[in-house]
């Protein structure tokens, strides 16, 4: 078998050369007229044939080929992916490893053929019948063959173009030839493996799929059983110079495809880039630590070695390139025949010529001294005479002088610096007082004493130092009529006492800046609600308003003026309901604080007048008129004080329209009037009424009391305390806090003030507020001390007014400023807490009319609202 199968694969070379013998001298013939290129590429359409034709039966590449021009690589490559196994790409590494496995075969059978005692001489007699039956069936095949090839040979000599056509064209109609040449590889491999067994019964339509396969390029080539690719063509000759042409763009040995890239762009990903099939290049593996000690204890020139970023390659430097980052690193030329010390030439000469080229007169300057040198000098000589600057003699006297040993001088003067080193914190001892005109010999008349003066230093002799003088003054016509000083000695001791006791210890000052001094206070931000901006104003009066009063709930407003009307208004609108007119200036006005009554009692003169508003629920109001229609019988009689000092008085008819239902006659001006709690009593101020000032009224039995006995003062302005029984009487220097049920002074409260103008008391009673008219705003704290907690000096001009809100941790102060200050006061549970005191906001919205601006405030029961009522005829909302 192996006998015959050499003999048909020697028969199919010679054939094949005397074919392409028979070609080339044909297509020299032929070709003599045509140009060099289209010779060169007919001629390697040619040998692309003859190598496939060539290359059919045998293993081994083509020895008679050369490769010139780029179709025979292309050729090459189709003839190599149509040998592949299943048509994917395979690496270097796995194309290297089948070529060794052909190799292998090929020496196993080489194996075969030596070895005489093979296993085919041993077959039946059978099989040897069956091997000739196969070598006929090779002969005839090898004819088909070389017809199919002298077919072939034919169509391309009648499909060579003419002269204008491309010369790449005949490179395609010589491809039909490859399956040629894959049919003939296909039966040789058929033929070798018949060794194996007999060929069944449909092997022929197995043969043409098989052939269609090797057409599309999709089937396995098998030798003994394995799937390989074929061995690469040797290429004999020399190989063409690639750099010939004069294209040197490659010539740096890149082995990373990425491009000449940034590599740092690759850094956090696992590759560095894609190939040209858009494929990632994964990076190259790094060795560690112990990968390189022992790279650099086995390898002698790993000192020399840099890693390349663009290729990825290791480089190892030359003795050229160290030399030249050494001369790079020590700052000298990197050529290293750059001479740097070479003679120097002299381009403009040093000889004088004694007739010049330029023949210019010398600039004026050029006689002249350098300034720059003169200020240069000057400062030398100033940093001398400063002995900023020493001379080396200098130097070297001061150095003699370092080196002497040091003495100090034990007493210095009292002027002097102290020096000593013991002594870090030295105190300067106290200085005598110059002499002045008195102690001189000659001292001017008025220092002389007279007689009275002189009679009175002598009553002096057992208190001296209330003396004005410790000597008596006096005149000498000349310094040497000017006897001994009497008392020199004393003098003398009393210096010496003055420097043994004065204090060596100087105390340390605490430095301490001024944001420390000032307490941490939250932004106001934090503390809303409170009103920031005005939102009403309600006008109608015609005079300045003194007093205003909000109704329990919330929605209507009293107000008192000066034009002797009382109006109420509705809040939401700024409307006047109704205006009550008094028959006198209205000083006070206040709404009953008991909800189940609509009243309000107004100050107007020597009256104080309950009326009926007429506004909120109608029962209420018709409840009110019932409850005040008769007066309550009374068993017990007033004493004389207090039939003269009031009266309970019936109203007329045209007061009664008005609603007013109780008038209540004073004998003096009424100027302030305050609720209790419950509504049901009621407190009147007469400032001018002595011991009689302050009136306590319930309306309950209409009945009226005498709180005091005696006058403590000009009172201002009383209040009641909202849980306790207790009132809060200020006069003009004092707060008075009295028990009603004890009827005895619980507290005296000292502002240190000259005029208390106006108080408020918060809702839950433990704190006051008190304003002057000296600009000071003063909060107690009753359960602290009988002194203000705080001082709050926030206005310009005198306060006329203070409110606390019933619900909100607001309080406020308004004045003649044209201000209302809104302030956060908050008081915590914990006794041991102070109450917390922020200054929020200035609202400067009235006028100043007569010197007097904002009379009044009061806050809105309810909402974070504030009212304000002032000289210019108008009460403000703001909101």
């Amino acid at each position: 078998m192996v006998a015959n199968k050499e003999k048909a694969t020697k028969r199919k070379a010679s054939i094949a050369e005397v074919k392409a013998e028979q070609i080339a001298s044909k297509q020299e013939a032929e070709e003599s007229t045509e140009d060099s290129n289209e010779e060169s590429d007919y001629a390697s359409d040619e040998e692309n044939l003859l190598g496939n034709i060539n290359n059919e039966g045998e293993d081994s590449s083509d020895s008679d080929r050369e490769y010139d021009t780029d179709e025979d690589d292309d050729d090459e490559v189709l003839s190599f992916e149509s040998l592949g196994s299943d048509g994917e790409e395979d690496s270097e590494e796995d194309t290297g490893a089948r070529l060794e496995e052909i190799e292998n075969d090929n020496d196993e059978d080489a194996e075969d053929e030596e070895e005489p005692d093979s296993a085919d001489d041993v077959n039946s007699d059978s099989e040897s019948e069956e091997d000739d039956e196969e070598d006929e069936d090779s002969s005839e095949e090898d004819l088909e063959e070389e017809q199919e090839v002298e077919e072939n040979v034919e169509k391309m000599q009648e499909s060579k173009p003419a002269k204008s056509e491309k010369p790449a064209q005949p490179a395609k109609s010589a491809k039909p030839a490859k399956p040629v040449k894959q049919d003939n590889k296909k039966k040789a491999t058929r033929n070798e493996s018949d060794d194996e067994g007999p060929l069944p019964a449909d092997d022929e339509d197995e043969l043409r799929l098989g052939r269609i396969e090797d057409v599309l390029g999709e089937g396995e080539k098998k030798t003994r059983g394995l799937s390989v690719f074929p061995t690469l063509p040797k290429r004999k000759g020399k190989p063409k110079d690639e750099y010939a042409a004069g294209d040197t763009s490659d010539e740096e040995d890149i082995r990373n495809t990425v491009g000449n890239i940034p590599m740092h762009w690759y850094d956090e990903y696992k590759h560095i880039g894609y190939d040209w099939d858009a494929k990632r290049i994964i990076k190259a593996k790094k060795g560690d630590a112990i990968d390189d000690f022992l790279q650099r204890m086995e390898d002698p020139n790993f000192w020399r070695t840099v890693t390349d970023p663009q290729t990825g390659q290791k480089v190892v430097l030359s003795d050229d390139d160290i030399g030249l980052i050494k001369r790079i690193m020590a700052g000298r030329n990197p050529d290293v025949e750059y001479n740097d010390y070479e003679p120097f030439v002299e381009w403009f000469t040093s000889e004088v010529e004694k007739m010049p080229i330029r023949n210019i007169p010398d600039s004026k300057r050029s006689f002249l001294p350098s300034k720059v040198e003169k200020q240069k000098i000057g400062k030398y000589v100033h940093a001398l005479k400063m002995g900023w600057m020493k001379t080396r003699a200098e130097k070297r006297r001061l150095e003699a002088i370092r080196r002497m040993p040091k003495f100090y001088m034990l007493w210095q003067t009292d002027h002097g610096k102290e020096d000593m080193r013991r002594i870090h914190d030295h105190v300067v001892a106290p200085k005598r007082p110059l002499p002045g005109h008195a102690e001189s010999y000659n001292p001017p008349p008025e220092y002389l004493f007279d007689e009275k003066e002189l009679e009175q230093w002598k009553r002096l002799a057992n208190e001296p130092w209330k003396r004005k003088r410790p000597f008596v003054p006096q005149k000498y016509n000349s310094l040497r009529e000017v006897p001994a000083y009497g008392r020199f000695i004393k003098e003398r001791f009393l210096r010496c006492l003055d420097l043994y006791l004065c204090p060596r210890s100087r105390r340390t000052r605490v430095a301490v800046g001024p944001e420390y001094l000032v307490p941490k206070l939250p932004s106001p931000r934090d503390l809303q609600p409170f009103p920031t901006l005005q939102n009403l104003i309600y006008k109608g009066h015609t005079n300045m308003i003194r007093c205003i009063s909000v109704e329990p709930k919330g929605e209507y407003l009293v107000t008192g003026s000066d034009d002797m009307t009382v109006k109420i208004w509705e809040i939401s609108t700024a409307r006047c309901i109704r205006t009550i007119p008094t028959g006198d200036i209205v000083r006070s006005v206040a709404w009953c604080p008991n909800s189940k009554i609509s009243l309000v009692a107004v100050a107007s003169g020597k009256r104080v007048l309950l009326i009926n508003p007429k506004v909120g629920d109608y029962m209420l109001v018709k409840k009110t008129d019932d409850l005040l229609a008769e007066a309550p019988r009374s068993d017990t009689v007033d004493n004389e004080r207090i039939q003269t000092a009031i009266q309970w008085g019936e109203v007329t008819e045209e007061e009664s329209k008005a609603g007013v239902r109780i008038v209540i006659t004073h004998f003096r001006e009424v100027r302030q009037v305050t609720w209790h709690g419950r509504g049901d009593y009621f407190a009147t101020v007469m400032p001018d009424a002595a011991y009689r000032s302050v009136m306590i009224h319930q309306l309950s039995k209409r009945r009226s009391q005498l709180p005091f006995s005696k006058s403590k003062g000009l009172v201002q302005c009383v209040l009641f305390h909202p849980v306790k029984p207790c009132l809060f009487v200020a006069t003009q220097r004092h707060v008075r806090v009295y028990d009603l049920v004890k009827q005895m002074m619980l507290k005296k409260l000292y502002p240190g003030c000259k005029w208390i103008s106006s108080m408020a008391i918060h809702p839950k009673g433990d704190n006051l507020l008190v304003g002057t008219y000296e600009k000071r705003l003063m909060w107690f704290d009753l359960d602290l001390s009988t002194k203000p907690y705080q001082q709050l000096r926030i206005h310009n001009s005198a306060i006329r007014g203070v409110a606390f809100h019933q619900r909100y941790p607001l309080f406020a102060s308004a004045g003649d400023d044209r201000s209302v200050v809104v302030s956060h006061g908050m008081v915590y549970n914990d006794l041991l807490q102070n109450p917390l005191i922020v200054p929020l906001r200035r609202l400067k919205n009235h006028e100043i009319v007569n010197d007097f601006s904002v009379l009044d405030l009061v806050f809105h029961p309810t909402q974070p609202w504030i009212f304000s009522s002032g000289a210019d005829n108008t009460v403000r909302l703001y909101t």
